[in-house]
């Protein structure tokens, strides 16, 4: 795993020399590559390229980049992991032209003598694995962006500066691009919009005006004489989701259970494969179980896993995780959290994540990849379970609940959602928690009451395509945001076309397509390269992508429960009662910690008067939700954190 960065522009679009900016860029970077550096520069024709490496496939100097290719024409900085590369390299060195001589055994070098041999698109589809990469043709004066079908690894780019001082920017974080001299750290308030709706920012959006991101299965091309970027899809999870369940598997469940785990261990399996020491995380729950069980029975060795805790009720998934660490024989770690630790954590917030981020299990998220990195340098992630296989609790309310209760006249809905939030969230739990003990496991949940507040806004829905948007929705930024007109994208205002898939499927795809990259795969990849520590994400090999899209909608939600076929994969390997409990999530007490150690931080970055003077958002309606939360009537921890982590961010530009 690595980092690059680099421009493209004419020899005055720089203030300072060509290295100069580049190893600047480079430097911001550090953490993603402590390793290793280069730097690839033509001067002659205004481009540069910077490579940051963190050594996890053939550890010597053969694996340097920026890499040129073996005709010279292509020099490439990648960053992700090739899986299938050595098949593909056995394929190269098959036929007449056959390559014979390898420098190496890299999958970078792998992937530059495929774009010699087939081209850049036609290599890629051939690759299984994460990547993002930049790489300029000699021949054709060229750059191009790539990234991964799915959206692992990250890619930001844009033209900055005016006239001759005009650059084309590019770089994993946007902490490189911002300091090189064209660029303008100008705030996008549409972008700002749509943060404060999400949580996070949709690709191809960023918080930096004219800066935006590739979006996954994408390339880019862009020249000096042709400035205005090409961008080409060259696998598309919306065609690959139609495609799959207008033709779905036939065969008998026990089958299709088989070809699953069949393929996930083949996903595992080449997932395994490093120079540098491997473990991966574990929770306890369906989808790091499923992973860790797999990589258990395909080594030799114990695996190592890793778990931290907390010690506040409803928060803590380490007795889970120890537990199916002891029945698979892991070598486990667990390390239990104080709340002063993971505090200490939100200051480097962020500068971590570069803009904007309100995911707060980012903290968690950082903790475990700084436990893990003391022991290994690569982890795998049990993550995309529920976004392949039906399991968020909004599938079930969409595949189940809204079906009854949209029978209902509007009216009635609405007066009931009233009721419900009459009661706090926290007044919820008290009620409830006492009884849970006498309910079905599929009807047991973690923190209640906040299940029921997202339930009184499926009981006020008018349709299914507003009761999704509304569970997405921390804050409607009209408004709130001044100036920010939210711009379309995939989950609002941007139809897409999925011809053929029902509601369900329909919230599937638009998780997929933003959720899950802009949020999930963020969250992990910035904690994990964090602290040099390279994630990987087997459920996210591209063929076990396509083959859940064949299996049957039935397969996954089933009775209410949500990855019905991943749970008889991991069935096969743990007892089912160490696994049946409710949905937990990953998190941390936000709404306590706001109300009592956190809360005089929160109270400077919400003063009133900094929040005019500041000018982004219009005060009252935060100042009521924080007055509200500090009291207790609500939990507004999730609009408050998307607040504040915009207003610590914004401090430190």
């Amino acid at each position: 795993m690595c980092g690059l960065a680099g421009f493209l522009g004419s020899k005055g679009c720089t203030s300072i020399s060509s290295r100069a900016a580049v190893l600047h860029m480079s430097e911001k970077l550090s953490h993603r590559g402590p390793d290793d550096s280069g730097v690839w520069i033509d001067d002659d024709v205004g481009v540069a390229l910077a490579h940051r490496r963190l050594s996890i496939l053939d550890l010597s100097p053969a694996g340097h980049q920026p890499m040129a290719s073996p005709s010279g024409r292509y020099i490439i900085a990648f960053n992700g992991e090739i899986y299938n590369h050595l098949d593909i390299r056995a394929s190269l060195d098959s036929g007449d032209d056959a390559l014979g001589r390898w420098r190496g055994h890299s999958d970078t070098e792998t992937v530059l003598a495929g774009f010699d041999r087939w081209g850049i698109q036609p290599t890629l589809e051939r690759c299984i694995g994460m990547f993002a990469f930049a790489v300029w043709d000699r021949e054709n004066h060229t750059l191009t962006l790539g990234r991964d079908r799915m959206g692992e690894k990250p890619m930001y780019f844009g033209w900055q500066g005016q006239g001759a001082a005009a650059c084309f920017l590019f770089g994993s974080e946007l902490k490189a691009l911002k300091v090189h001299p064209s660029f303008s750290a100008e705030v996008s308030r549409e972008s700002l919009a749509l943060y404060m709706r999400h949580s996070y920012i949709p690709a191809p959006y960023s918080i930096f005006q004219g800066i935006f991101k590739l979006k996954p299965g994408s390339l880019l091309t862009v020249s000096l004489d042709r400035q205005e970027p090409v961008i080409k899809v060259y696998w598309s999870l919306a065609e690959m989701a139609i495609a799959g369940n207008s033709s779905p598997i036939l065969d008998c469940p026990e089958a299709i259970v088989d070809e699953l785990e069949v393929l996930i261990k083949s996903a595992v399996r080449q997932q395994m494969i490093s120079d540098v020491p491997l473990g991966a995380f574990l929770s306890g729950g369906v989808d790091s179980s499923a992973v860790v069980a797999i990589m258990q029975a395909q080594s030799e060795l114990p695996v190592k896993t890793f778990t931290i805790g907390f010690d506040e009720a409803g928060y803590n998934e380490a007795e889970h995780g120890k537990a199916v660490a002891r029945h698979l024989g892991t070598d486990h770690t667990e390390m239990y959290v104080t709340p002063r630790q993971a505090q200490n954590v939100i200051p480097n917030l962020p500068g971590l994540y570069c803009e904007p981020f309100a995911d707060s299990s980012q903290i968690p998220t950082f903790l475990v990849s700084q436990l893990a990195r003391q022991q290994v340098a690569v982890c795998l992630s049990g993550d995309a379970g529920d976004e392949l296989f039906s399991g968020y609790n909004r599938y079930v309310l969409a595949g189940s609940i809204w079906r009854r209760v949209s029978r209902l006249p509007h009216g009635i809905r609405a007066l009931a959602a009233s009721g419900i939030r009459a009661m706090s969230p926290t007044a919820w739990n008290r009620l409830l928690d006492p009884v849970q003990f006498m309910m079905p496991h599929s009807l047991r949940q973690a923190n209640i009451g906040d299940k029921l507040h997202k339930g009184a806004g499926v009981l006020g829905a008018q349709d299914i395509d507003q009761l999704y948007l509304g569970l997405l929705t921390h804050w409607e930024p009209q408004g709130l945001v001044i100036g920010g007109q939210e711009p379309a994208n995939c989950q609002r205002g941007m139809p897409i076309g999925l011809k053929g898939l029902d509601s369900l499927q329909r919230m599937m795809v638009l998780d997929a397509l933003s959720y899950l990259p802009d949020d999930i795969l963020v969250k992990v990849d910035r904690a994990a390269m964090g602290v040099s520590l390279e994630a990987r994400v087997p459920f996210l090999d591209h063929r076990v992508v396509e083959f859940a899209w064949r299996i049957p909608q039935s397969m996954k939600l089933r009775d209410g429960v949500g990855k019905w076929i991943l749970r008889q994969v991991l069935y096969r390997h743990v007892p089912k009662e160490l696994i049946e409990r409710p949905k937990m999530g990953f998190g941390v007490p936000i709404d306590a910690w706001l109300r009592g150690p956190l809360k005089d931080w929160g109270e400077d970055l919400l003063d009133e008067g900094r929040l005019r003077r500041e000018g982004y958002f219009n005060p009252a309606p935060i100042r009521t939700k924080w007055a509200e939360h500090l009291s207790g009537k609500h939990n507004w921890q999730q609009q408050l954190w998307n607040v504040l982590m915009f207003q610590a961010w914004i401090e430190g530009q």
